[in-house]
């Protein structure tokens, strides 16, 4: 069958600096969960379909701050303790006298002890991603280190924390690869001159950073003067998922991540209804859900195949379908998207659909342009306001004076690294990361989220001062230095000599 187009699906996987920065309710509780829930589920997916000599199947992203979490010894302990927990509180739960919630129990259980396994034959997930990507099953996309919203940063910050990113990924998969996934697909103009100068190949943005300057999202484009190519995402066939009053995640059978069964943190019901109170919905049935996956698989692949014959009528040639999902989604958030995640991946050849990565679909020569894109960003309004609006118009200042005074920090000299200047670095860096600016925004465990931008920028301000009043080799520099490292110490190979 002469395909009818090309599909590519790219999942972003991302979360903040959590490690020794609180457990529960938010912290290190986060991590855990994700890992557990989504990030061993879909590599166990990707794991089979590879095994059956399939290729190109999706364009991972791993953000560095989350590769070094998923490789941490402190993390890799800690997440096989949380194991441990989750097992044992299925095990409370199994005495309870509703008969529903004694089932939950056994369900609790046997997930339990199977991601148990799975962390204990994984244990730090680079592995599985590089033995994935040398497969040819993946394309892994690096990035930035932290996930800063690049567009508020001069080329300076843009390009340290690239370098710091890109070496790491060097260091965890022994390849940097070209793609990147750009931090909230936030973009602005000149950013591609920075990627070009890094190596950098392609990059992802959103649907209507594309159609904001009269362009459709059926191809990639090369972005200004520069040959890098930028990636859309086809929001039409994106939020046939995400939407969440319309995706898939909200059907009455698949289980309601809202409701919480707050003597164990299970959750015990099925979505049932949006108008349903959480006391009033219905016990989830996993047994009865196969078919709704079935079904929404095939819808979903219905849909993409006939945006192709639409895409392939409107361009004069068949063209390219890209669809974006944190993957957080499948596992975590919508409990049965693994399983059809894997539905679709196999689906869609069937159905006439090449189905390749990114960097498969650049190679095909699925790439239009030039194209000089506008500021945009996937937030509210696919403009900068989640960044750099009003509710968080102090953490920009704040952000703004930290980049200017880390620019102004004497830069390190000589063939021995300046321990302080890294560190300093890495403040720097965990303090520009996206997240804290998103969670005030949105009222996601604004708090913490202030705590940890507080914190941080707490930190470099009391290393730049040591560093002020002595030097780079100050003996009370060094001492704050080697202090916040043993709380903040990602990226263990930066060097702040590279960085300029």
């Amino acid at each position: 069958m002469t395909p009818r187009g090309t599909f590519a699906l790219v999942l972003h996987s991302h979360l903040p600096w959590l490690a020794h920065h609180g457990r529960w309710p938010v912290g290190e509780e986060w991590l855990y969960q994700a890992w557990g829930t989504s990030y061993l589920q879909v590599l166990d997916v990707l794991d089979r379909l590879a095994a059956e000599g399939r290729r190109d199947l999706v364009t991972l992203g791993v953000t560095p701050v989350l590769a070094a979490q998923l490789d941490d010894p402190y993390c890799l302990d800690a997440f096989a303790t949380w194991l441990g927990f989750w097992r044992a509180r299925s095990e409370d739960l199994a005495g309870d006298a509703d008969p529903e919630l004694r089932a939950l129990a056994g369900y609790e259980f046997r997930c339990a002890t199977w991601a148990s396994d799975q962390h204990a034959a994984r244990g730090a997930l680079s592995d599985s991603f590089r033995r994935l990507a040398d497969a040819g099953a993946i394309e892994v996309l690096g990035g930035p280190a932290t996930h800063p919203f690049q567009p508020l940063y001069p080329d300076e910050v843009v390009r340290a924390g690239l370098r710091v990113g890109l070496a790491d990924a060097v260091l965890r998969r022994g390849q940097r690869g070209g793609g990147i996934w750009a931090p909230e697909c936030g973009y602005r103009p000149g950013l591609e001159d920075v990627y070009a100068a890094e190596g950098v190949t392609h990059f992802m943005v959103d649907g209507p950073t594309f159609q904001h300057v009269g362009v459709q999202p059926f191809a990639g484009r090369t972005v200004g003067d520069s040959d890098v190519v930028a990636f859309a995402r086809d929001l039409d066939v994106t939020y046939r998922v995400w939407s969440p009053k319309r995706g898939y995640p909200s059907d009455p059978h698949y289980r309601d991540f809202h409701a919480v069964h707050h003597g164990s943190g299970f959750r015990p019901a099925r979505v049932t209804s949006v108008q349903t109170r959480q006391e009033d919905k219905a016990p989830y049935r996993p047994a009865a859900t196969a078919a709704i996956v079935a079904r929404d698989a095939a819808d979903f692949v219905a849909v993409v195949a006939a945006r192709l014959d639409a895409i392939a009528e409107r361009r004069g040639a068949p063209g390219l379908v890209v669809a974006a999902y944190d993957t957080e989604l499948f596992g975590h958030w919508w409990h049965e998207g693994p399983q059809w995640l894997e539905q679709v991946l196999r689906l869609l050849p069937d159905a006439g659909v090449q189905v390749t990565t990114l960097a498969g679909a650049a190679q095909a020569g699925l790439v239009d342009g030039p194209v000089a894109l506008e500021p945009g960003s996937w937030g509210s309004g696919k403009d900068w306001r989640v960044w750099a609006g009003t509710p968080v118009a102090d953490i920009v200042a704040d952000n703004d004076k930290l980049v200017r005074r880390w620019l102004a920090t004497p830069r390190p000299q000589g063939s021995v690294r300046a321990e302080v200047a890294d560190q300093l670095a890495r403040e720097a860096l965990l303090a520009l990361s996206s997240d804290w600016a998103f969670m005030v925004t949105k009222d996601t465990a604004a708090q913490y989220a202030r705590v940890r931008h507080d914190q941080h920028h707490e930190r470099f301000h009391d290393l730049a001062d040591a560093v002020a009043a002595q030097g780079l080799e100050g003996a009370a520099a060094r001492a704050l230095a080697a202090a916040d490292r043993r709380g903040d110490g990602p990226f263990a190979r930066l060097d702040s000599r590279a960085l300029w």
